[in-house]
């Protein structure tokens, strides 16, 4: 099958042919219908985050079960799912206390080592093992995944946008609403219109707040998040952030989402906080990174600093939760959307979100059949 291969920090990933073993105990061959291209695949390719390599890229991802291995009895052949890039072990503190999020055998084992739950790889090119990212991999035409990481999902939904609820959404939506459990009437701020900050917007919309102000460079994106429930919007290119939000809501904002992870914006979360409020951290800086802050002026404001891992969503329930939401009219994928290009244009895809000329980028598949590769 066709994937896209990355080597080593400042290579460049490669469209090629790799293979694909069958599922295992307690794992779903899914075949791909779309695959969403993040930013955080930018971290891995600049070398800002330490993973394993060669690895196949891709975390946010849909498709149908082609396969499945032995003892799987959640899911069957023809199911539509939405790919997880938190494949929890279920048995762990976390899981069990209902924080799959924080699950300790993704945290241990399948982000840093590549691997499944097994510790093993199902992808491989000329007999060299090739790692799996974040326990998906989906730039590929077909990906072998824990049970736990393919999440069933309603079939009347279009499975193609689907595959941006596996990251993008999850992760802004339930940074918002199960995060920082935002409550009606709340102010809000959101540092970066990216494909998690929109979706931090749309959350705060859902969660009922009176104020969203949005935050980024780019008028285009300022425009999109007007459109999915931002009241007020700030060119920061233009004007200082801290004080533009200090103007724009002078009582203090309740909430600000950092959904870019520089540490200037961090920094600019925490400064523009209102008496009571909450900085959530919801962009992933590159490793070893710190930011500045007064931590006496935080604790006599009664101030939080709060971090978001995919929205401290629980997949299972907030997956399907979430498509129900778009179907029901209440979410706005379609606009995400920004372009939908064949997976072989993943690199040059990658290049345009480098470049900021992207917004989310759908890479939809047309998978070899098994067996003619």
């Amino acid at each position: 099958m066709k994937a896209i291969v990355f080597e080593t920090p400042g290579s460049a990933p490669v469209f090629t042919e790799v293979d694909l073993a069958p599922p295992r105990a307690g794992e779903v061959e899914v075949t791909i219908a779309a695959a969403g291209v993040c930013h955080s695949d930018l971290h891995v390719i600049s070398g800002d985050w330490q993973i394993a390599t060669p690895v196949v890229l891709g975390h946010e991802g849909s498709g149908v079960v082609s396969a499945i291995g032995p003892g799987v009895t959640d899911l069957e052949v023809g199911d539509h799912v939405v790919l997880s890039w938190v494949p929890a072990c279920g048995v762990c503190r976390y899981c069990l206390a209902g924080r799959p999020a924080q699950c300790v055998l993704v945290a241990e084992v399948v982000a840093p080592l590549g691997v499944l739950h097994d510790g093993t790889s199902r992808l491989s090119k000329d007999g060299r093992t090739l790692h799996h990212y974040l326990g998906v991999s989906s730039f590929a035409e077909r990906v072998v995944v824990p049970v736990s990481g393919a999440i069933r999902v309603r079939k009347d939904a279009p499975l193609d946008l689907l595959a941006l609820v596996g990251c993008a959404v999850a992760t802004g939506v339930g940074a918002v609403m199960k995060t920082a459990n935002v409550q009606p009437g709340s102010t809000v701020a959101v540092i970066g219109c990216g494909g998690v900050g929109l979706n931090c917007v749309q959350g705060a919309r859902l969660a009922g707040a009176a104020r969203i102000v949005a935050v980024d460079i780019e008028p285009e994106k300022l425009e999109l998040a007007r459109r999915l429930g931002a009241t007020d919007v700030i060119d920061s290119s233009r004007t200082d952030a801290v004080a533009a939000l200090s103007a724009a809501v002078p009582e203090g904002l309740d909430y600000i989402f950092d959904a870019i992870g520089k540490i200037s914006t961090t920094e600019q979360a925490i400064a523009a906080l209102g008496l009571g409020g909450a900085a959530v951290i919801v962009g992933l800086p590159p490793t070893g990174q710190h930011a500045r802050f007064d931590p006496l002026a935080l604790a006599e404001a009664d101030q939080r600093i709060l971090g978001s891992n995919y929205g401290s969503v629980v997949p299972q329930r907030d997956i399907p939760w979430l498509v129900d939401l778009y179907m029901a009219g209440d979410l706005d994928l379609e606009s995400l959307v920004s372009a939908r290009r064949p997976l072989s244009e993943a690199p040059q895809a990658l290049a345009d979100l480098a470049a900021g000329h992207a917004l989310r980028q759908l890479l939809v598949s047309t998978p070899t059949p098994p067996g003619q590769e």
